[in-house]
């Protein structure tokens, strides 16, 4: 290395100032407590708050990670959509794990989800699907996505043959091979930086009973 490159072992920040997060500022279920720190980050004008960190592992359990964006969270868990024959597409089929990272660090926090992956209803798909651009929507057709290329006029070309498929004022259906998926949550984490790395964590855990436990973890 140079002199001129970066090292990036001294880089650190202490997080002096940070809030503190206690156990009685946290809301009763793991939605509730999402809900206000997702509602903070749109809030302070964070880029993208809904993305997120997606970490899928195949079937002989190699992990894979990749940021895509939330569109959708409820009681009963987190909807993102993707081409179901893309390379994480192809790994939830065969390993129906994931985990989810909110990386909120701007504000010293970060949510950390880990649960079973369901498909959404095709209802809901289209639903979302009626949404998005037009542009987006041909692009849905026109990407083989995790497929090797030739070069970037191969990419070009399918949005072309999507767009000549469903010409103007054509409605663009989703593909069959492209949907939502719901992270249902076994668990849910709320990081909140603290000074001298005692962060704040505490863990919302579903317990055999169905109920949700919360629980302190050592930083």
């Amino acid at each position: 290395m140079t002199g001129d490159t970066p090292r990036p072992g001294p880089m650190r920040r202490d997080y002096r100032g940070a809030p503190e997060l206690r156990r009685v500022d946290l809301a009763v279920d793991w939605h509730a407590q999402f809900a206000r720190w997702f509602a903070d980050a749109v809030a302070a004008g964070l880029p993208e708050p809904n993305a997120m960190v997606l970490a899928t592992a195949d079937a002989d359990g190699r992990p894979s990670a990749r940021t895509v964006l939330m569109k959708g969270y409820d009681e009963l868990g987190f909807v993102f959509f993707t081409n179901y024959e893309s390379r994480k597409g192809r790994q939830m089929a065969a390993n129906p794990n994931a985990s989810l990272l909110f990386p909120w660090f701007a504000m010293f926090r970060q949510v950390e989800v880990r649960g079973a992956v369901v498909g959404v209803s095709r209802a809901e798909t289209e639903a979302y699907f009626a949404t998005r651009p037009r542009s987006s929507a041909l692009g849905a057709w026109a990407s083989a996505q995790s497929r090797v290329v030739a070069d970037r006029a191969e990419v070009d070309a399918g949005l072309a043959t999507a767009a000549r498929r469903f010409p103007e004022p054509t409605p663009v259906p989703p593909p069959p091979h492209w949907g939502g998926l719901r992270v249902v949550p076994e668990t849910v984490e709320f990081w909140q930086g603290r000074a001298s790395r005692l962060h704040d964590r505490f863990r919302y855990r579903r317990a055999d009973d169905g109920e949700w436990l919360i629980e302190r973890l050592a930083p």
